[in-house]
Protein backbone atom coordinates (compact mmCIF):
# COMPACT_ATOMS: atom_id res chain seq x y z
CA UNK A 1 0.00 0.00 0.00
CA UNK A 2 2.91 2.30 1.14
CA UNK A 3 4.72 1.65 -2.33
CA UNK A 4 1.47 2.31 -4.30
CA UNK A 5 0.45 6.15 -2.71
CA UNK A 6 4.05 7.02 -3.16
CA UNK A 7 3.96 5.94 -6.75
CA UNK A 8 0.79 8.14 -6.68
CA UNK A 9 2.49 11.13 -5.47
CA UNK A 10 5.82 11.38 -6.83
CA UNK A 11 5.38 13.02 -9.60
CA UNK A 12 3.77 15.64 -7.88
CA UNK A 13 6.22 16.61 -5.37
CA UNK A 14 8.19 18.61 -7.71
CA UNK A 15 5.72 20.55 -9.11
CA UNK A 16 4.35 21.05 -5.64
CA UNK A 17 7.44 22.95 -4.28
CA UNK A 18 7.83 24.86 -7.31
CA UNK A 19 4.88 26.38 -6.87
CA UNK A 20 5.20 26.70 -3.26
CA UNK A 21 8.53 28.28 -4.10
CA UNK A 22 6.94 30.64 -6.63
CA UNK A 23 4.10 31.61 -4.10
CA UNK A 24 6.45 32.83 -1.26
CA UNK A 25 7.94 35.12 -4.01
CA UNK A 26 4.71 36.48 -4.92
CA UNK A 27 4.79 37.12 -0.84
CA UNK A 28 7.68 38.45 -0.62
CA UNK A 29 6.69 40.96 -3.51
CA UNK A 30 3.42 42.00 -2.24
CA UNK A 31 4.98 43.11 0.84
CA UNK A 32 8.09 44.96 -0.91
CA UNK A 33 5.46 46.98 -2.83
CA UNK A 34 2.83 47.18 0.71
CA UNK A 35 6.04 48.57 2.77
CA UNK A 36 7.52 50.67 -0.67
CA UNK A 37 6.88 53.82 1.34
CA UNK A 38 9.47 53.64 4.16
CA UNK A 39 8.07 56.44 6.29
CA UNK A 40 4.82 54.08 6.30
CA UNK A 41 6.65 51.19 7.94
CA UNK A 42 8.79 53.17 10.26
CA UNK A 43 5.81 54.67 11.48
CA UNK A 44 3.55 51.57 11.85
CA UNK A 45 6.56 49.66 13.91
CA UNK A 46 6.88 53.07 16.15
CA UNK A 47 3.05 52.05 16.98
CA UNK A 48 3.44 48.52 17.28
CA UNK A 49 6.50 49.43 20.31
CA UNK A 50 3.97 50.80 22.11
CA UNK A 51 1.07 48.14 21.95
CA UNK A 52 -1.40 47.37 24.95
CA UNK A 53 -0.40 44.16 26.92
CA UNK A 54 -3.84 43.75 27.92
CA UNK A 55 -5.18 43.94 24.15
CA UNK A 56 -2.76 41.99 22.67
CA UNK A 57 -3.73 38.99 25.05
CA UNK A 58 -6.97 39.73 24.28
CA UNK A 59 -6.34 39.20 20.45
CA UNK A 60 -4.27 35.72 21.90
CA UNK A 61 -7.11 34.47 23.65
CA UNK A 62 -9.60 34.94 20.97
CA UNK A 63 -6.74 33.47 18.58
CA UNK A 64 -7.15 30.20 21.01
CA UNK A 65 -10.62 30.59 21.36
CA UNK A 66 -11.14 30.65 17.68
CA UNK A 67 -9.02 27.36 17.50
CA UNK A 68 -10.91 25.44 20.57
CA UNK A 69 -14.02 26.44 18.66
CA UNK A 70 -12.72 24.61 15.87
CA UNK A 71 -11.65 21.40 17.43
CA UNK A 72 -15.44 21.80 19.08
CA UNK A 73 -16.47 21.36 15.49
CA UNK A 74 -14.53 18.62 14.80
CA UNK A 75 -15.93 16.17 18.04
CA UNK A 76 -19.57 17.57 16.82
CA UNK A 77 -19.34 16.42 13.20
CA UNK A 78 -16.87 13.00 14.37
CA UNK A 79 -20.02 12.73 17.16
CA UNK A 80 -22.92 12.38 13.94
CA UNK A 81 -20.40 10.31 12.27
CA UNK A 82 -20.41 7.86 15.31
CA UNK A 83 -16.61 8.64 16.51
CA UNK A 84 -15.69 9.79 19.84
CA UNK A 85 -12.04 11.63 19.90
CA UNK A 86 -11.46 13.47 22.92
CA UNK A 87 -11.32 17.21 22.93
CA UNK A 88 -7.47 17.40 24.23
CA UNK A 89 -6.27 15.45 21.62
CA UNK A 90 -8.50 17.12 18.92
CA UNK A 91 -7.17 20.78 19.80
CA UNK A 92 -3.99 19.68 19.68
CA UNK A 93 -4.98 18.21 15.91
CA UNK A 94 -6.06 21.55 15.61
CA UNK A 95 -3.05 23.43 16.55
CA UNK A 96 -0.72 20.99 14.11
CA UNK A 97 -3.32 20.90 11.38
CA UNK A 98 -3.10 24.77 11.07
CA UNK A 99 0.47 25.06 10.97
CA UNK A 100 0.66 22.65 8.13
CA UNK A 101 -2.02 24.17 6.14
CA UNK A 102 -0.03 27.69 6.20
CA UNK A 103 3.16 25.96 5.94
CA UNK A 104 3.59 22.84 4.22
CA UNK A 105 4.06 22.63 -0.15
CA UNK A 106 1.32 20.61 -1.58
CA UNK A 107 -1.73 22.00 -0.01
CA UNK A 108 -4.52 20.90 0.93
CA UNK A 109 -4.10 18.02 0.46
CA UNK A 110 -1.34 17.43 2.80
CA UNK A 111 -3.80 19.07 5.86
CA UNK A 112 -6.24 16.81 5.14
CA UNK A 113 -4.43 14.25 5.17
CA UNK A 114 -2.82 14.78 8.76
CA UNK A 115 -6.13 15.10 9.49
CA UNK A 116 -7.57 11.90 8.62
CA UNK A 117 -4.69 9.82 9.74
CA UNK A 118 -5.26 11.22 13.15
CA UNK A 119 -8.75 10.31 13.02
CA UNK A 120 -7.99 6.66 11.90
CA UNK A 121 -5.56 6.33 14.45
CA UNK A 122 -8.31 7.25 17.32
CA UNK A 123 -10.79 4.89 15.81
CA UNK A 124 -12.88 6.53 13.23
CA UNK A 125 -13.15 4.43 9.89
CA UNK A 126 -12.78 5.46 6.66
CA UNK A 127 -15.67 7.00 5.80
CA UNK A 128 -16.48 8.72 9.02
CA UNK A 129 -13.09 10.65 8.75
CA UNK A 130 -13.82 11.56 5.11
CA UNK A 131 -17.59 12.10 5.71
CA UNK A 132 -15.92 14.60 8.73
CA UNK A 133 -13.41 16.53 6.83
CA UNK A 134 -15.91 16.83 4.02
CA UNK A 135 -18.81 18.51 6.19
CA UNK A 136 -16.67 20.72 7.43
CA UNK A 137 -15.11 22.30 4.59
CA UNK A 138 -19.14 22.77 3.32
CA UNK A 139 -19.75 24.33 7.00
CA UNK A 140 -16.51 26.37 7.07
CA UNK A 141 -17.53 28.42 3.86
CA UNK A 142 -20.75 28.69 4.56
CA UNK A 143 -19.72 30.40 7.64
CA UNK A 144 -17.54 32.38 5.73
CA UNK A 145 -20.52 33.25 3.38
CA UNK A 146 -22.68 34.81 6.32
CA UNK A 147 -19.64 36.94 7.86
CA UNK A 148 -19.48 37.58 4.62
CA UNK A 149 -22.55 38.91 3.25
CA UNK A 150 -23.36 40.63 6.88
CA UNK A 151 -19.87 42.68 6.40
CA UNK A 152 -21.26 43.64 2.73
CA UNK A 153 -24.58 44.75 4.18
CA UNK A 154 -22.98 46.77 7.19
CA UNK A 155 -20.41 48.49 4.50
CA UNK A 156 -23.58 49.46 2.40
CA UNK A 157 -25.46 51.21 5.56
CA UNK A 158 -22.58 52.28 6.40
CA UNK A 159 -21.32 53.96 2.98
CA UNK A 160 -21.61 54.42 -0.83
CA UNK A 161 -23.58 50.97 -1.96
CA UNK A 162 -21.93 51.04 -5.84
CA UNK A 163 -20.01 47.12 -6.21
CA UNK A 164 -21.20 46.60 -2.34
CA UNK A 165 -24.56 45.92 -3.57
CA UNK A 166 -23.01 43.54 -6.28
CA UNK A 167 -21.00 41.92 -3.92
CA UNK A 168 -23.83 41.26 -1.86
CA UNK A 169 -25.74 39.28 -4.21
CA UNK A 170 -22.51 36.95 -5.07
CA UNK A 171 -22.44 36.38 -1.00
CA UNK A 172 -25.98 35.55 -0.49
CA UNK A 173 -25.78 32.95 -3.76
CA UNK A 174 -22.66 31.85 -2.43
CA UNK A 175 -24.28 31.05 1.30
CA UNK A 176 -27.61 29.20 -1.14
CA UNK A 177 -25.37 27.28 -2.95
CA UNK A 178 -23.51 26.10 -0.05
CA UNK A 179 -25.96 25.51 2.63
CA UNK A 180 -27.93 23.00 -0.45
CA UNK A 181 -24.25 21.45 -0.80
CA UNK A 182 -24.31 20.92 2.30
CA UNK A 183 -27.58 19.54 2.80
CA UNK A 184 -27.64 17.27 -0.59
CA UNK A 185 -24.28 16.38 0.01
CA UNK A 186 -25.26 12.91 -1.11
CA UNK A 187 -25.83 14.02 -4.55
CA UNK A 188 -22.17 15.87 -4.60
CA UNK A 189 -20.84 12.18 -3.39
CA UNK A 190 -22.82 10.82 -6.60
CA UNK A 191 -21.30 13.15 -8.69
CA UNK A 192 -17.45 12.36 -6.78
CA UNK A 193 -17.61 8.76 -7.08
CA UNK A 194 -19.01 9.22 -10.70
CA UNK A 195 -15.74 11.56 -11.75
CA UNK A 196 -13.57 9.12 -9.77
CA UNK A 197 -15.37 6.13 -12.04
CA UNK A 198 -14.91 8.08 -15.03
CA UNK A 199 -11.01 8.54 -14.25
CA UNK A 200 -10.45 5.27 -14.04
CA UNK A 201 -11.66 4.71 -17.37
CA UNK A 202 -9.84 6.66 -18.95
CA UNK A 203 -6.64 7.02 -17.26
CA UNK A 204 -6.68 3.90 -15.54
CA UNK A 205 -5.99 5.81 -11.95
CA UNK A 206 -6.10 5.36 -9.21
CA UNK A 207 -5.77 1.57 -9.84
CA UNK A 208 -5.63 -1.27 -7.63
CA UNK A 209 -6.79 -1.36 -4.55
CA UNK A 210 -6.55 2.35 -3.78
CA UNK A 211 -9.70 2.74 -6.50
CA UNK A 212 -11.80 0.47 -5.28
CA UNK A 213 -11.50 1.74 -1.74
CA UNK A 214 -11.73 5.66 -2.61
CA UNK A 215 -15.35 4.18 -4.21
CA UNK A 216 -16.25 2.22 -1.15
CA UNK A 217 -15.39 5.27 1.51
CA UNK A 218 -17.67 7.58 -1.24
CA UNK A 219 -20.81 4.93 -1.14
CA UNK A 220 -20.08 4.51 3.01
CA UNK A 221 -20.26 8.46 3.11
CA UNK A 222 -23.32 8.82 1.12
CA UNK A 223 -25.11 6.27 3.95
CA UNK A 224 -23.89 8.97 7.28
CA UNK A 225 -27.24 11.42 8.15
CA UNK A 226 -27.15 14.62 9.25
CA UNK A 227 -30.43 16.42 9.78
CA UNK A 228 -31.10 19.83 9.70
CA UNK A 229 -30.96 20.83 13.32
CA UNK A 230 -27.46 19.06 13.55
CA UNK A 231 -26.74 21.35 9.65
CA UNK A 232 -28.09 24.06 11.13
CA UNK A 233 -25.66 23.70 14.56
CA UNK A 234 -22.88 22.80 12.37
CA UNK A 235 -22.98 25.85 10.63
CA UNK A 236 -22.78 28.08 13.68
CA UNK A 237 -20.22 26.71 14.80
CA UNK A 238 -18.04 26.92 11.97
CA UNK A 239 -19.56 30.27 12.26
CA UNK A 240 -18.06 31.31 16.05
CA UNK A 241 -14.72 30.11 14.59
CA UNK A 242 -14.63 32.78 12.35
CA UNK A 243 -16.10 35.51 14.64
CA UNK A 244 -13.36 34.57 17.05
CA UNK A 245 -10.73 35.04 14.91
CA UNK A 246 -12.40 37.95 13.82
CA UNK A 247 -12.03 39.25 17.45
CA UNK A 248 -8.73 38.85 17.60
CA UNK A 249 -8.43 41.48 14.62
CA UNK A 250 -10.57 43.92 16.48
CA UNK A 251 -8.65 43.46 19.56
CA UNK A 252 -5.53 44.13 17.50
CA UNK A 253 -6.91 47.83 16.93
CA UNK A 254 -7.13 48.35 20.45
CA UNK A 255 -3.56 47.24 20.96
CA UNK A 256 -2.49 49.56 19.22
CA UNK A 257 -4.90 52.32 19.92
CA UNK A 258 -6.24 52.83 17.19
CA UNK A 259 -9.98 53.72 16.33
CA UNK A 260 -12.07 50.43 14.80
CA UNK A 261 -13.62 51.71 11.20
CA UNK A 262 -16.58 49.64 11.87
CA UNK A 263 -18.40 50.11 8.57
CA UNK A 264 -15.58 47.96 6.65
CA UNK A 265 -13.43 46.00 8.98
CA UNK A 266 -15.85 42.99 8.84
CA UNK A 267 -15.81 42.97 5.24
CA UNK A 268 -12.17 43.86 5.05
CA UNK A 269 -11.78 40.65 7.35
CA UNK A 270 -13.20 38.27 5.04
CA UNK A 271 -11.93 39.72 1.98
CA UNK A 272 -8.29 39.13 3.50
CA UNK A 273 -9.27 35.31 4.93
CA UNK A 274 -10.67 34.52 1.76
CA UNK A 275 -7.49 35.64 -0.42
CA UNK A 276 -5.63 33.49 1.99
CA UNK A 277 -7.36 30.78 0.63
CA UNK A 278 -6.64 30.96 -2.53
CA UNK A 279 -3.47 28.46 -3.54
CA UNK A 280 -1.19 31.05 -4.77
CA UNK A 281 0.46 32.37 -1.51
CA UNK A 282 1.20 30.23 0.90
CA UNK A 283 -0.50 31.60 4.03
CA UNK A 284 -1.58 34.13 2.42
CA UNK A 285 1.61 36.18 3.55
CA UNK A 286 1.52 39.73 2.41
CA UNK A 287 -1.85 39.05 0.57
CA UNK A 288 -3.80 39.11 3.92
CA UNK A 289 -1.86 42.31 5.31
CA UNK A 290 -2.14 44.22 2.27
CA UNK A 291 -5.69 43.43 1.70
CA UNK A 292 -6.61 44.55 5.01
CA UNK A 293 -4.59 47.52 5.10
CA UNK A 294 -6.09 48.81 1.99
CA UNK A 295 -9.69 47.71 2.55
CA UNK A 296 -9.30 49.66 6.53
CA UNK A 297 -8.17 52.51 4.74
CA UNK A 298 -11.03 52.64 2.32
CA UNK A 299 -13.01 52.42 4.97
CA UNK A 300 -11.60 55.30 7.26
CA UNK A 301 -9.25 54.05 9.44
CA UNK A 302 -5.74 55.88 9.39
CA UNK A 303 -3.00 53.86 6.76
CA UNK A 304 -0.43 53.83 9.75
CA UNK A 305 -2.73 52.15 12.16
CA UNK A 306 -4.58 49.95 9.66
CA UNK A 307 -1.28 48.44 8.78
CA UNK A 308 -0.11 48.62 12.29
CA UNK A 309 -3.48 46.81 13.29
CA UNK A 310 -2.92 43.90 10.37
CA UNK A 311 0.89 43.39 11.16
CA UNK A 312 0.20 42.52 14.58
CA UNK A 313 -3.51 40.33 13.86
CA UNK A 314 -1.34 38.42 11.55
CA UNK A 315 1.49 38.22 14.22
CA UNK A 316 -0.60 36.39 16.60
CA UNK A 317 -3.19 34.73 14.18
CA UNK A 318 -0.54 33.37 11.49
CA UNK A 319 3.08 33.34 13.18
CA UNK A 320 2.14 32.54 16.84
CA UNK A 321 -0.32 30.51 15.40
CA UNK A 322 1.90 28.20 13.38
CA UNK A 323 4.91 28.82 16.06
CA UNK A 324 2.69 26.64 18.51
CA UNK A 325 1.25 24.30 15.45
CA UNK A 326 4.50 22.88 14.90
CA UNK A 327 5.19 22.24 18.86
CA UNK A 328 1.75 20.35 18.61
CA UNK A 329 3.31 18.46 15.71
CA UNK A 330 6.00 17.00 17.17
CA UNK A 331 3.93 16.16 20.29
CA UNK A 332 1.47 14.38 17.70
CA UNK A 333 4.21 12.65 15.86
CA UNK A 334 5.61 11.57 19.11
CA UNK A 335 2.86 9.94 20.70
CA UNK A 336 2.39 8.77 17.04
CA UNK A 337 5.91 6.46 17.31
CA UNK A 338 4.45 4.87 20.53
CA UNK A 339 2.14 2.94 18.46
CA UNK A 340 2.98 -0.76 17.80
CA UNK A 341 4.27 -0.99 13.96
CA UNK A 342 1.17 -2.96 12.70
CA UNK A 343 -0.86 -0.61 14.30
CA UNK A 344 0.95 2.30 13.05
CA UNK A 345 0.79 1.12 9.28
CA UNK A 346 -3.24 0.82 9.36
CA UNK A 347 -3.87 4.18 10.23
CA UNK A 348 -1.23 5.94 7.93
CA UNK A 349 -3.40 4.47 5.14
CA UNK A 350 -4.74 7.29 3.56
CA UNK A 351 -7.83 6.23 0.85
CA UNK A 352 -9.24 9.79 0.61
CA UNK A 353 -8.35 13.18 0.78
CA UNK A 354 -11.16 15.77 0.34
CA UNK A 355 -11.29 19.23 -1.26
CA UNK A 356 -9.53 22.51 -0.76
CA UNK A 357 -10.14 23.96 3.21
CA UNK A 358 -11.01 27.61 3.47
CA UNK A 359 -9.00 30.29 5.44
CA UNK A 360 -8.29 28.53 8.72
CA UNK A 361 -7.74 24.69 8.82
CA UNK A 362 -9.70 26.73 9.61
Amino acid sequence: MADEIAALESGRNLKEVIRYVLGVAVGILVLVLLFGRRGELVAAWRQLAHVSPGWVAGAAAAEAGSLWMFAFLQRTVLALAGARIAMPGLFLLTLANDAIANTVPGEPAVSAAFRYRYYRRFGADGASAGWTIFTMLIAQAIGMSLLLLLGVLIAIAGGPAGGNTRAAIAGLVIVVAAGAVLVRRDLVLRLVEAAVNGIRRITGHPRGSIGARITSTLARMREIPLSRPATVWVVVLAAGVWCCDFGCLLCAFGAVHAAIPWAGVLLAYCVSEIAASLPIVPGGVGVVEGSLAVILTAYGADRTSALSAALLFRAVSFWLAITVGWVSVGVIVRHGRKLNPASRELHSDVLLMPGREVGKSL
